[in-house]
């Protein structure tokens, strides 16, 4: 059987000859610097240690600010080179052109409303309709799903008023872009 005998640290405390098994920093900085004390040796010292010691209530309070972001720079949402603010201007750009044959590029000009959006969607219509496509849709729909076409079927009279209400929704923002 193999024994390895590995070398243990000393406490580096004045006068002990203990086995130093605790890491106890040298400096403030958070450098990777520190030195090895027993348990008695590392309980004084955290007792006795300050990181605030040397500072100024000023740099205490921006330490504990800073704190919450760990210490990483910020910048406002606002801020031409936000992350965030970046990623949202790009995310919906199609360098690869993946999106080459759809309406995508459209959808992302338009910027329709969720209310707009849904109201298409019942409709059948896809995001870049213009006005006179949604009028020809509805018309169409109106002829297809009236009572009187369906013998009073309650089922179409209830998608007759959805379809009536998505019309009514695109006609207040729709038709004011022609």
């Amino acid at each position: 059987m193999v024994s390895y005998n590995f070398m243990k640290n000393i406490c580096d405390w004045e006068n002990c000859k203990e086995i130093g098994k605790y890491k106890a920093p040298l400096k403030k900085d958070n450098s990777k610097q520190f030195r090895y004390l027993c348990l008695e040796h590392v309980k004084i010292f955290n007792r006795n240690w300050n990181y605030f010691s040397e500072m100024t209530n000023e740099q205490v309070e921006y330490f504990i600010k800073s704190d919450l972001t760990w210490h990483k720079p910020t910048k406002s949402f606002s801020s031409s080179d936000n992350f965030f603010k970046i990623l949202w201007n790009n995310a919906l750009e199609d360098e690869i052109n993946i999106f080459r044959n759809s309406d995508f590029k459209n959808f992302k000009e338009a910027r329709l409303s969720e209310k707009d959006r849904h109201a298409l969607e019942i409709l059948g219509l896809k995001y870049g309709a213009k006005w006179e496509d949604i009028q020809k849709k509805f018309k169409g729909l109106v002829k297809k799903y009236h009572p009187d076409k369906n013998r009073g079927s309650k089922k179409y009279e209830d998608l007759l008023k959805k379809i009536t209400l998505a019309y009514s929704q695109l006609k207040t923002t729709v038709s004011k872009e022609k």
